[in-house]
């Protein structure tokens, strides 16, 4: 009879539920699954605070705290918060949560093994030194090539700092003893820097779908309070971030408003939401509605106001190797896409499944083209719809979790 092995997982990640963004939907959703499987999962993470730097209610940004999540272990210590407000800030940010990450996981009773996530790597930084004074495997969940999307986005040139960040994540590249990529993108481009192929699995990311289903009706609250009603709606729904390019989506509008029921939606909040907001009221467009960060459980319906899902990023050659999470959400939730981005792997997704529209990135007359041929065509509307929804089958986060775990476990065998 096969041996049938139960872990302690210690996984250390910046971002945790309440947060709603990718890297902390797609912890909890994975750990949830591995607790199921019987294996017991301890998280440290932070105080919430992401995408605004502000500590959320009912938290504090205290030196330890204990707390259970369906049945995980979280233990949230003390960071230094800012926003993401510039270079030097970001990586204070970053180096707290390492010191007192690696203090708290050295009081983890029995880890079998430990994980460190990006996309910024002091948390894999501090993953591995554990690894290393406890005599266990370190692995590193990769979700971004970091740094470089920092100069990807135009926030740093490729400065001294820089150079020594790139010194480091080499480093965590050569001593984990698995890297988890969330794109194939990723695993060339290591590959091609030299590091060993056959240590590096791709594990993509993907959408609950016993939380997002399509939807038959837009969640009324929402709808009254944000003036909806029979409105056709495009919507961003996520972090407003450096590398989504939406002032080109706020020229989309602009060149939409003869259309008085078409509306875009701006949902979430981040680095980019204030500039937004400053060029929606200087535009003085009242064909864009911003609605505030939601609480993670509220997400549903709030993409079930949208009858277009819009995904943005910059034209940049980094963001060819990207593949945004809320793909995976829009098809849990049956929406069509529109994809502005340079073309890739996050392309080849919605091309490769028939859910949605591709355009050029950064080309404001092109999106409101295809946004007008959409609303115009709403048979192909509904086709596209019905596509994204079955290509959700293939991006079942429980799977995902599960061939995750298989990585973990083939490393303690």
């Amino acid at each position: 009879m096969e041996k049938v092995i139960k872990m302690h997982i210690l996984f250390l990640t910046d971002n945790f539920p309440p947060e709603g963004n990718a890297p902390a939907t797609r912890t909890y959703e994975h750990a949830r699954e591995w607790v199921k499987e019987g294996h017991k999962v301890t998280i440290i993470t932070g105080s919430p605070n992401f995408p605004e730097g502000k500590v959320f209610e009912g938290y504090k940004n205290s030196w330890y705290k204990k707390e259970y999540l369906e049945g995980i272990e979280v233990r949230r210590v003390k960071t230094y918060i800012t926003a993401n407000e510039g270079f030097a800030k970001r990586i204070l940010d970053f180096m707290s949560f390492m010191v007192t990450s690696f203090c708290a996981g050295l009081f983890v009773k029995k880890p079998d093994v430990i994980i460190g996530t990006s996309p910024q790597f002091f948390t894999a930084v501090s993953a591995w030194a554990l690894a290393a004074v406890r005599f266990k495997p370190f692995i590193f969940e990769l979700r971004d090539i970091w740094p470089a999307s920092i100069t990807a986005v135009g926030a740093m040139g490729r400065t001294l700092p820089i150079r020594i960040l790139e010194k480091i994540e080499m480093f965590l590249y050569r001593r984990a003893i698995k890297i988890i990529s969330v794109t194939h993108s990723f695993k060339t481009e290591l590959i091609e820097r030299g590091i060993d192929g056959s240590k590096i699995d791709v594990v993509l990311n993907g959408v609950d779908l016993t939380v997002y289903s399509p939807s038959k009706v837009k969640a009324p609250k929402f709808v009254d309070e944000y003036n909806l009603k029979d409105k056709f709606v495009v919507g961003y729904v996520g972090t407003h971030g450096m590398a989504h390019a939406l002032d080109k989506i706020v020229e989309t509008a602009e060149l939409l408003v003869g259309y008085k029921d078409i509306v875009i939606l701006f949902a979430g909040g981040g680095a980019a939401k204030p500039e937004v907001e400053k060029l929606v009221a200087e535009k003085k467009l009242s064909n864009v509605v911003l609605i505030p960060r939601q609480p993670k459980e509220l997400m549903p319906k709030l993409w079930s106001l949208c009858d277009i899902s819009l995904i943005s990023l910059k034209d940049t050659e980094l963001f060819k190797t990207v593949i945004p999470s809320k793909i995976f959400e829009s098809m849990g939730m049956g929406l069509p896409m529109i994809i502005t981005a340079p073309k890739g792997e996050a392309t080849d997704i919605v091309s490769g499944t028939k859910s949605g529209v591709i355009i050029a990135p950064e080309s404001p007359e092109l999106l409101e083209c295809s946004i007008r041929n959409l609303y115009m065509n709403r048979n192909k509307l509904i086709e596209l719809s019905n596509n994204s929804a079955e290509a959700a089958k293939i991006y079942d986060r429980k799977y995902l979790a599960n061939k995750m775990l298989s990585c973990f476990i083939e490393m303690i065998n």
